[in-house]
């Protein structure tokens, strides 16, 4: 093992590619703050003093999905007393309250897999959205939901992504990629699609020029080298298109979930929070940003990530339903005073991505 670290040592010094041995062997001899200062080094190199945040707002359109995954707690059934399912009425008071919000840039649209709302629906929202907020980046929908609209509709891929696109989404979402195991995913996420299926249409997105982000969720059932696997098969496809903007990582909240009664799990803590991140940013060396995603991870362990590779916090948001239903508690939403108060006290420079010089990423 000492020989695989001195190789993978010499090789973050010099910025080269580690592999997955090396990477292995650098997660298990748990050296959390040489990998901080490692991945610190690397986030510099590539945005220097930067840390970027985004005015956004979140909307979720209905909770009622066909995947019953045993990962998630924000679903429900049709008929179920917790569902709903926003209307185009609902969403234009949504968009007209977030028109008011001085500076935003982007509205984030993110939804389950109605069994009754066919793509027109969610391609309305689309244009509802383009047409209230015309100069708003519009970041919408998982690879997921556009397996689900294709196969409703009786489109490619590249047809859906393609009619998404000219009526203006601007970015694709990177949720969904759990784990891209199929041991894992059998188990976690047995209706949704597979690895394959969501690198190929992040693949097509990439193809006809919508940037995406990429995901992964860690800390349930999976194996260290599951992880690192996945984090291998992202790099890889970013060798090929160059389209992915950031990665995000989302530790699993077990509360209210089947998966997390079923395997008695209990949430990781901020040590493997940060560990994993400082990895993440060491594997995945073509991706110029690495998000900290202060609603799953709390606000002080985001702050703290800053010095584990992160470059960016996330948006101001608004309201999120997804992960609070898994008993997050940790706010819905946060000002820019806030956000620009937390990146400088670590001492970088707060840059917000309405700004020309400061352009960066999407969110999630």
């Amino acid at each position: 093992m000492e020989k695989i670290l001195k190789s993978a040592r010499k090789k973050i010094s010099n910025f080269e590619r580690l592999n997955f041995d090396e990477i292995i062997a650098l997660y298990e001899e748990n050296n959390l703050l040489y990998l901080a200062e490692s991945a610190r080094r690397v986030k510099e190199r590539k945005s220097g003093r930067k840390v970027f945040y985004t005015i956004n707002r979140h909307i979720n359109l209905t909770n009622v999905c066909s995947a019953n995954c045993p990962l998630c707690a924000f679903q429900c059934r049709s008929g179920d007393e917790k569902s709903f399912t926003l209307e185009l009425d609902d969403v234009e008071k949504i968009l007209l309250d977030a028109k008011t919000v001085d500076g935003l840039s982007e509205i984030h649209i993110v939804s389950a897999l109605h069994p009754n709302k066919n793509f027109d629906y969610y391609l309305d929202v689309v244009k509802l959205t383009k047409k209230i907020l015309p100069n708003v980046k519009i970041a919408a929908f998982t690879p997921v939901e556009i397996a689900n609209f294709a196969e409703k509709s009786n489109q490619s891929y590249e047809e859906i992504l393609t009619t998404l696109k000219n009526f203006g989404v601007t970015n694709l979402l990177g949720g969904g990629a759990e784990i891209f195991s199929p041991r894992v995913r059998e188990i976690i996420c047995p209706k949704k699609i597979d690895a394959e299926t969501w690198l190929d249409i992040m693949r097509t997105a990439h193809k006809i020029g919508l940037k995406s982000n990429a995901s992964m969720l860690y800390g349930h059932i999976e194996t260290i080298e599951e992880r690192i696997e996945h984090l291998i098969k992202l790099r890889e496809l970013q060798d090929e298109t160059g389209g992915f903007q950031t990665m995000l990582l989302f530790p699993f909240q077990p509360l209210n979930t089947e998966l997390g009664a079923k395997f008695n799990l209990q949430r990781v803590g901020a040590w493997e929070d940060l560990k994993m991140l400082a990895i993440t940013r060491l594997t995945l060396d073509n991706f110029d940003h690495m998000k900290s995603f202060w609603v799953m991870l709390t606000m002080p362990i985001a702050q703290l990530s800053l010095g584990f590779g992160a470059d960016d916090l996330g948006g101001t948001i608004g309201e999120e339903k997804i992960i609070h239903a898994a008993g997050v508690s940790t706010r819905k939403n946060i000002s820019v005073d806030e956000l620009k108060k937390i990146i400088r006290e670590v001492g970088y420079e707060a840059c917000c991505t309405n700004f020309i010089d400061c352009r960066g990423v999407a969110d999630e």
